[in-house]
């Protein structure tokens, strides 16, 4: 499935993962356009002019509509290329995929995110994404280590009953708790607890669909 869409992302955003996965699993290709974050290319004038967020990804459509946030961009995917989506078929499963990647979201990966911005010493200043300087906070990095153990825990109850996250098939919130899980693992050294064996049962899965290379 082709198109003339412009995806802005960065291969070491878990954000811009996120979407790559997604687009994969869908056969969606897109034209990429490698943002450089270590050179701070997001905080260029022409970046900018895409996304006054600075921050990736972007989606820009045919007609030059900028769209960032992962969930606005799955949720055009979804609704512009709708043969089999992943984020749900009726308005039930839509509302209960949505509900359920936005708990891993919060509980998971911007706890995650969290930590890691106001932990690693180059992002000081940097404590939180966008446009605006923010001094680090050493307590959120404690407190984000609790909520990651809660999060471990609660996902573990869900899937001990569920053989994926949001139900019986794959959606977006199995992908947002793959990249959550792997970008735990990649930035903090930590990993889904030896006793989770309904996690790591679901992780061998997720983790070996051909799109998680994405």
């Amino acid at each position: 499935m082709t198109n003339d869409l412009q995806f802005y992302q960065s291969n070491g955003s878990p954000n811009s993962r996120r979407v790559r996965i997604y687009l994969a699993e869908r056969g969606i290709s897109v034209t990429t356009v490698p943002i450089d974050l270590g050179a701070k290319e997001q905080f260029s004038d022409s970046y900018k002019a895409i996304n006054p967020r600075q921050v990736v990804p972007t989606l820009v459509l045919a007609d030059g509509t900028s769209i960032g946030e992962v969930p606005a961009i799955i949720r055009y995917l979804d609704e512009a290329y709708n043969d089999n989506p992943i984020g749900g078929t009726t308005p039930a499963e839509k509302a209960l995929v949505t509900m359920w990647e936005r708990r891993v979201e919060l509980e998971g990966f911007a706890v995650v995110m969290e930590i890691v911005r106001n932990k690693v010493a180059g992002l000081a200043g940097r404590a939180l994404s966008g446009p605006h300087a923010y001094d680090q906070i050493p307590a959120i990095v404690e407190r984000g280590k609790l909520r990651l153990r809660d999060f471990f825990a609660d996902l573990e109850e869900r899937l001990a009953a569920n053989q994926f996250v949001a139900g019986e098939r794959f959606s977006t919130a199995d992908i947002t708790a793959l990249v959550t899980i792997d970008f735990a693992k990649g930035g903090l050294e930590v990993s889904i607890p030896e006793a989770n064996v309904a996690t790591r049962r679901w992780y061998d899965a997720v983790s070996n669909r051909p799109s998680a290379s994405a």
